[in-house]
């Protein structure tokens, strides 16, 4: 649920005149409040003429004319990811990516920042997830509007108990906050996600279903939630973690009523109701062979060859130091995929580890993080990379897998570990 509170706090910061502390003020093709407030004053972003900033110093000031194009709030989810490891492949074909909500693609960004690398190296994007309760962190909102990224996916708001918590009523309240805080930043959204086996209502996962009636719920939902977003996202998690860990299709609702089918109901439902974005598979551990990945390649060849309207295939890539695969080897699961003519990406990326935090654990996290990202640039086809949250502060790690944390490239504090330099050594 989002409370008023919050209604409010996004309602301020996409139209107040006045912009927030650490707030954007200014920068190329920036339409947003130019006035810092009292004792705050807006300050260009070195060597990045789209981000000017309110910065403690000074008097109450109008920014510069520089307008900037990445200031868009988003917050990470707890989501819960049901897998310890995973992997991705690289391609060799090329990927164009359309549907941004407008058509067209928003221009690079100048300066550094991970985007800014990213895009420089023809990847169309280095993106966080983020959750709506994150946006009340000024600081935190600060680096997530910076340069450093260029898409975002809310971690739960446009999941199905959010947005159909009763049948047939819907609300978007939550993930209406992110596109638009997106769109002010001119960063692109990947939606996530429209079926998944967790995070449904009781209604849809206790009702007494026929085939017929559970197809209805799943098209209905679908052409509202995906309707709704009709040109206002890049891409969407039709489909997330289908897969059973050893083998198999994952039995839950869908799959118990409708059979293994309701896939491509998905995939045609939502390529209905948004011809232009992207539409994913989205699943973890198919980072390397193994039982898993064989039903995966199986059952995507099978939906390419009936023209089933999938486009890409994402790989989460919630690993562990220490177990990650190569960039080669990890590029070669993803070609498998690619040589379908598909998209992948890494969507949802960190890499956790066993605490406390040693110096030879961050080492060793540096030299992961720079392999699972190293993947994707050997990969043509590999569009962009997600972290799963950027920051240590809002990991859904603690919380979902005892004793494990420090997953993410910036600390508690949003301070840079030596993951980020693993990353940027990559891009």
């Amino acid at each position: 649920m989002i409370s008023l509170a919050f209604v409010a706090l996004a309602a301020t910061l996409v139209s107040a005149q006045t912009a927030g502390q650490w707030g954007q003020c200014g920068g190329i093709g920036y339409t947003g409040p130019t006035i810092c407030p009292t004792g705050w004053t807006c300050t260009p972003q070195a060597n990045n003429p789209y981000y000017s900033q309110c910065l403690q110093g000074g008097g109450s000031t109008t920014s510069s004319t520089i307008k900037s194009t990445t200031t868009s709030t988003t917050t990470k989810s707890t989501t819960t990811t049901s897998s310890t490891t995973k992997s991705t492949t690289t391609t060799s074909s090329t990927s164009t990516t359309t549907g941004t909500g407008t058509g067209t693609a928003p221009p690079p960004p100048s300066g550094t920042g991970l985007n800014v690398l990213a895009k420089a190296a023809g990847k169309h994007y280095f993106g966080s997830a983020t959750d709506n309760p994150e946006f009340t962190d000024a600081p935190y909102l600060a680096i997530l509007s910076s340069s450093e990224f260029g898409q975002l996916t809310p971690g739960n708001t446009m999941k199905w108990v959010y947005t159909e918590p009763t049948q047939n009523e819907f609300s978007y309240t939550g993930g209406d906050a992110v596109v638009t805080l997106a769109k002010g930043a001119n960063q692109i959204v990947r939606a996530h996600n429209l079926c998944w086996y967790e995070e449904l209502p009781d209604w849809v996962s206790n009702g007494s279903w026929t085939a017929a009636t559970l197809t209805a719920v799943l098209q209905n939902h679908i052409a509202n939630v995906a309707g709704h977003y009709k040109g206002e996202v890049y891409a969407w998690d039709v489909v997330n973690e289908p897969f059973s860990d050893s083998g198999g299709y994952r039995s839950f609702v869908f799959q118990q009523v409708i059979g293994d089918n309701y896939i491509n109901i998905a995939f045609a439902a939502a390529r209905a109701a948004d011809p232009n974005a992207k539409l994913y598979l989205n699943e973890y551990n198919l980072e390397y062979a193994g039982a898993k990945f064989t039903t995966a390649l199986q059952t995507i060849t099978g939906l390419v060859q009936d023209g089933v309207p999938i486009d890409a295939v994402g790989f989460e890539g919630h690993m562990i130091v220490g177990s990650v695969p190569s960039s080669t080897a990890l590029a070669a699961q993803m070609n498998q995929f690619t040589a379908l003519g598909l998209d992948v990406a890494i969507t949802e990326l960190d890499i956790r580890m066993t605490l406390p935090a040693t110096t030879a654990l961050l080492t060793q996290q540096e030299a992961d993080y720079q392999s699972m990202v190293g993947a994707c640039m050997l990969v043509t086809r590999c569009v962009g990379v997600t972290l799963w949250d950027y920051t240590d502060k809002y990991s859904w790690v603690p919380s979902t897998f005892s004793g494990q944390g420090e997953a993410c490239p910036w600390d508690d504090n949003l301070a840079k570990k030596p993951a980020y330099t693993g990353i940027t050594n990559a891009l």
